[in-house]
């Protein structure tokens, strides 16, 4: 007899389409996952007031407010877990735009439900290995005068990057793909006002030097 694996947590799913919602809730659940649904924003946030689950996956469009509606009221970026939005085709760019808005990455359909469930276990992993270590990146601190400020999320990017890291291994150690990585990295390239990977370097080590 197959033991079942032990729970991991509870999963948010915010989707309208009972389709994915019913998909989703199978794959994570044969995962380890006990799984909450909710058709529409409302009823995420009445339950986001009393419980925080291990992870959030929340559709752009849902009725009512937007997904990205949604992920300003939960604060994404301070909220103490991880949130991803789902996005179909032609959604992507609203999903961009929900990243720079404190999602951790975003999950496109149709997807296979084996990759969703290998994702969200490192994007879990990920955060709890931080919230332990409870360590802000050294760059946290850093001051880029006259520059558009970086948000947390760009900063732990930028932490990585200047450590070395490839966008795979930053992706692997935040728990976020590494495209995602690459429009985080092009996203603090244009904040900071770098023309090159070599530029944004000298531009962090002038700011440790005055920090």
């Amino acid at each position: 007899m197959t033991e079942n694996p032990a729970p991991r947590g509870e999963i948010f799913v915010v989707d309208d389409d009972p389709g994915v919602r019913d998909t989703l809730s199978l794959v994570l659940t044969a995962g380890g996952y006990q799984v909450i649904c909710f058709a529409d924003g409302a009823a995420l946030l009445s339950v986001t007031r009393s419980r925080t689950p291990a992870c959030i996956l929340l559709d752009v469009h849902i009725p009512g407010k937007s997904g990205l509606d949604i992920l300003k009221e939960l604060h994404g970026e301070d909220y103490p877990a991880p949130i991803f939005m789902i996005s179909g085709q032609g959604d992507i760019a609203m999903a961009v735009r929900a990243i720079k808005n404190g999602a951790l990455d975003f999950i496109e359909k149709p997807f296979r439900g084996s990759e969703i469930v290998e994702r969200l276990n490192e994007a879990i992993g990920a955060y709890q290995r931080r919230q332990r270590e409870n360590s802000a990146p050294a760059i946290a601190s850093l001051h880029f005068p006259g520059r558009e400020p970086l948000t947390r999320r760009e900063r732990e990017v930028l932490e990585q990057f200047t450590a070395g890291a490839s966008n795979k291994e930053a992706g692997r150690t935040l728990g976020i793909s590494p495209r995602t990585i690459e429009d985080h990295r092009a996203n603090i390239m244009k904040k900071l006002g770098a023309r090159n990977a070599a530029d944004l370097i000298r531009i962090v080590m002038t700011a440790q030097r005055a920090s």
